[in-house]
Protein backbone atom coordinates (compact mmCIF):
# COMPACT_ATOMS: atom_id res chain seq x y z
CA UNK A 1 0.00 0.00 0.00
CA UNK A 2 1.53 3.72 -0.39
CA UNK A 3 1.22 5.82 1.84
CA UNK A 4 1.07 8.64 -0.08
CA UNK A 5 -0.20 8.30 -3.29
CA UNK A 6 0.25 11.99 -4.63
CA UNK A 7 3.78 12.24 -3.53
CA UNK A 8 4.38 8.67 -5.06
CA UNK A 9 3.11 10.29 -8.44
CA UNK A 10 4.58 13.39 -8.34
CA UNK A 11 8.34 11.92 -7.23
CA UNK A 12 8.26 13.78 -3.95
CA UNK A 13 11.43 12.48 -1.75
CA UNK A 14 10.86 12.51 2.25
CA UNK A 15 12.67 15.72 3.61
CA UNK A 16 12.37 17.39 0.43
CA UNK A 17 11.59 21.01 -0.46
CA UNK A 18 8.47 19.64 -1.60
CA UNK A 19 7.65 17.41 1.15
CA UNK A 20 8.11 20.20 3.73
CA UNK A 21 5.73 22.27 1.49
CA UNK A 22 2.94 19.83 1.76
CA UNK A 23 3.69 19.17 5.33
CA UNK A 24 2.60 22.61 6.17
CA UNK A 25 -1.20 21.45 4.92
CA UNK A 26 -1.62 18.17 6.88
CA UNK A 27 -5.14 18.14 6.74
CA UNK A 28 -4.71 18.68 2.79
CA UNK A 29 -2.77 15.82 2.51
CA UNK A 30 -4.42 13.47 4.66
CA UNK A 31 -7.76 14.08 3.41
CA UNK A 32 -6.46 13.59 -0.26
CA UNK A 33 -4.78 9.91 0.56
CA UNK A 34 -8.19 9.10 2.58
CA UNK A 35 -9.86 10.06 -0.40
CA UNK A 36 -7.83 7.35 -2.82
CA UNK A 37 -7.87 4.93 0.12
CA UNK A 38 -11.78 4.84 -0.09
CA UNK A 39 -12.00 4.95 -3.69
CA UNK A 40 -9.70 2.68 -4.49
CA UNK A 41 -9.34 0.33 -1.61
CA UNK A 42 -12.60 0.19 -0.86
CA UNK A 43 -14.15 -2.22 2.36
CA UNK A 44 -16.81 -3.65 -0.73
CA UNK A 45 -16.65 -4.02 -4.53
CA UNK A 46 -20.88 -4.22 -4.45
CA UNK A 47 -21.15 -1.56 -6.57
CA UNK A 48 -18.52 -0.98 -8.17
CA UNK A 49 -15.43 -3.40 -8.71
CA UNK A 50 -11.72 -3.04 -8.39
CA UNK A 51 -11.38 -3.70 -12.22
CA UNK A 52 -13.72 -0.89 -13.23
CA UNK A 53 -12.02 1.20 -10.66
CA UNK A 54 -8.67 1.25 -12.00
CA UNK A 55 -9.79 1.12 -15.73
CA UNK A 56 -12.08 4.04 -15.56
CA UNK A 57 -9.02 6.00 -13.86
CA UNK A 58 -6.27 4.77 -16.15
CA UNK A 59 -8.83 5.84 -18.76
CA UNK A 60 -9.61 9.09 -17.28
CA UNK A 61 -5.87 10.03 -16.76
CA UNK A 62 -5.28 9.08 -20.29
CA UNK A 63 -7.82 11.41 -21.24
CA UNK A 64 -6.08 14.77 -19.22
CA UNK A 65 -2.98 13.11 -21.12
CA UNK A 66 -1.27 12.30 -17.87
CA UNK A 67 0.81 9.48 -18.78
CA UNK A 68 2.70 8.88 -15.54
CA UNK A 69 -0.43 9.11 -13.71
CA UNK A 70 -2.03 6.81 -16.79
CA UNK A 71 0.08 4.58 -16.47
CA UNK A 72 0.26 3.96 -12.50
CA UNK A 73 -3.65 3.15 -13.02
CA UNK A 74 -2.82 0.95 -15.98
CA UNK A 75 -0.67 -1.04 -14.31
CA UNK A 76 -2.98 -1.59 -11.33
CA UNK A 77 -5.82 -2.80 -13.81
CA UNK A 78 -3.24 -4.74 -15.04
CA UNK A 79 -2.25 -6.92 -12.24
CA UNK A 80 -6.46 -7.77 -12.24
CA UNK A 81 -7.70 -8.09 -15.63
CA UNK A 82 -4.72 -7.78 -17.98
CA UNK A 83 -6.82 -8.57 -21.09
CA UNK A 84 -8.72 -5.30 -20.51
CA UNK A 85 -5.95 -3.07 -20.89
CA UNK A 86 -5.52 -3.08 -24.38
CA UNK A 87 -9.22 -1.77 -24.68
CA UNK A 88 -8.79 0.65 -22.29
CA UNK A 89 -6.16 1.69 -24.26
CA UNK A 90 -7.75 2.21 -27.46
CA UNK A 91 -10.58 4.18 -25.68
CA UNK A 92 -8.01 6.99 -24.85
CA UNK A 93 -7.24 7.20 -28.19
CA UNK A 94 -10.77 7.42 -29.37
CA UNK A 95 -11.51 9.23 -26.96
CA UNK A 96 -8.57 12.15 -27.04
CA UNK A 97 -10.07 15.99 -27.21
CA UNK A 98 -9.17 18.90 -26.34
CA UNK A 99 -12.47 20.04 -24.85
CA UNK A 100 -14.09 21.60 -22.90
CA UNK A 101 -17.28 21.40 -24.86
CA UNK A 102 -21.12 21.63 -24.76
CA UNK A 103 -23.84 23.96 -26.50
CA UNK A 104 -25.74 26.51 -24.42
CA UNK A 105 -29.35 26.75 -25.25
CA UNK A 106 -30.69 29.83 -27.37
CA UNK A 107 -29.30 32.89 -28.05
CA UNK A 108 -28.24 34.11 -24.78
CA UNK A 109 -24.81 35.91 -24.06
CA UNK A 110 -23.35 32.48 -23.24
CA UNK A 111 -24.42 30.85 -26.82
CA UNK A 112 -20.74 32.31 -28.71
CA UNK A 113 -18.96 30.12 -26.80
CA UNK A 114 -20.82 27.21 -27.30
CA UNK A 115 -18.41 23.85 -29.49
CA UNK A 116 -20.38 20.99 -30.13
CA UNK A 117 -17.01 19.26 -30.22
CA UNK A 118 -16.43 15.52 -29.56
CA UNK A 119 -19.41 13.34 -28.58
CA UNK A 120 -17.49 10.45 -27.27
CA UNK A 121 -19.03 6.76 -27.95
CA UNK A 122 -17.06 3.81 -26.57
CA UNK A 123 -15.43 1.93 -29.77
CA UNK A 124 -14.89 -1.24 -28.29
CA UNK A 125 -18.07 -2.28 -26.01
CA UNK A 126 -17.94 -5.55 -26.63
CA UNK A 127 -14.50 -5.67 -25.32
CA UNK A 128 -15.06 -3.49 -22.19
CA UNK A 129 -18.71 -4.88 -21.49
CA UNK A 130 -21.96 -3.18 -20.57
CA UNK A 131 -21.29 -1.71 -17.07
CA UNK A 132 -17.87 -0.55 -18.39
CA UNK A 133 -18.70 1.05 -21.54
CA UNK A 134 -21.20 3.04 -20.35
CA UNK A 135 -18.86 4.40 -17.28
CA UNK A 136 -16.22 5.34 -20.09
CA UNK A 137 -18.96 7.46 -21.75
CA UNK A 138 -20.30 9.15 -18.41
CA UNK A 139 -16.59 9.98 -17.72
CA UNK A 140 -16.05 11.39 -20.74
CA UNK A 141 -18.56 13.57 -20.14
CA UNK A 142 -17.93 14.82 -17.12
CA UNK A 143 -14.31 15.56 -18.05
CA UNK A 144 -15.17 17.47 -21.36
CA UNK A 145 -18.63 18.26 -21.54
CA UNK A 146 -19.59 18.88 -17.47
CA UNK A 147 -22.34 20.99 -18.09
CA UNK A 148 -24.25 18.43 -20.43
CA UNK A 149 -24.08 15.73 -17.41
CA UNK A 150 -27.66 15.35 -16.70
CA UNK A 151 -30.52 13.09 -16.45
CA UNK A 152 -29.73 10.83 -20.41
CA UNK A 153 -26.39 10.12 -19.10
CA UNK A 154 -27.83 8.96 -15.64
CA UNK A 155 -30.23 6.95 -17.46
CA UNK A 156 -27.71 5.44 -19.88
CA UNK A 157 -25.67 4.36 -16.57
CA UNK A 158 -29.10 2.83 -15.34
CA UNK A 159 -29.99 0.83 -18.11
CA UNK A 160 -26.34 -0.51 -18.34
CA UNK A 161 -26.65 -1.75 -14.72
CA UNK A 162 -24.85 0.91 -12.43
CA UNK A 163 -26.99 1.69 -9.17
CA UNK A 164 -27.47 5.22 -7.87
CA UNK A 165 -24.99 4.49 -5.29
CA UNK A 166 -22.63 3.64 -7.91
CA UNK A 167 -22.94 6.20 -10.15
CA UNK A 168 -22.04 8.41 -7.36
CA UNK A 169 -19.15 6.26 -6.64
CA UNK A 170 -17.93 6.74 -10.37
CA UNK A 171 -18.81 10.31 -10.13
CA UNK A 172 -16.51 11.20 -7.38
CA UNK A 173 -13.78 9.04 -8.70
CA UNK A 174 -13.80 10.89 -11.99
CA UNK A 175 -13.54 14.68 -9.55
CA UNK A 176 -11.20 12.61 -6.94
CA UNK A 177 -8.73 11.91 -10.27
CA UNK A 178 -8.90 15.37 -11.92
CA UNK A 179 -8.45 17.13 -8.56
CA UNK A 180 -5.04 14.59 -8.71
CA UNK A 181 -3.95 15.11 -11.86
CA UNK A 182 -4.16 18.61 -11.23
CA UNK A 183 -2.49 18.43 -7.94
CA UNK A 184 0.55 15.96 -9.21
CA UNK A 185 1.08 18.67 -12.39
CA UNK A 186 1.64 21.88 -10.05
CA UNK A 187 3.37 19.78 -7.53
CA UNK A 188 5.94 18.80 -10.40
CA UNK A 189 6.05 22.35 -12.29
CA UNK A 190 7.37 23.82 -8.84
CA UNK A 191 9.70 20.79 -8.65
CA UNK A 192 11.13 21.59 -11.76
CA UNK A 193 11.40 24.99 -11.51
CA UNK A 194 12.57 24.84 -7.73
CA UNK A 195 16.24 22.59 -10.02
CA UNK A 196 16.02 24.95 -12.60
Amino acid sequence: MIADVIDHLAGIQPGSSLDRLRARRPAAREHAQRSYDALFSPETEEEITLVERDAVAAFVAGLHDAPGIARFYADRLAELSPGLLAAVESEVSAGATTGPYGVYPGEGPLSVESDEGLRYRARRPGDLGVRLAAAFEHAHLLVFRPREAGRESLDALARAGWSATGVVTLSQLVAFLTFQIRVVAGLRHLQNGATS
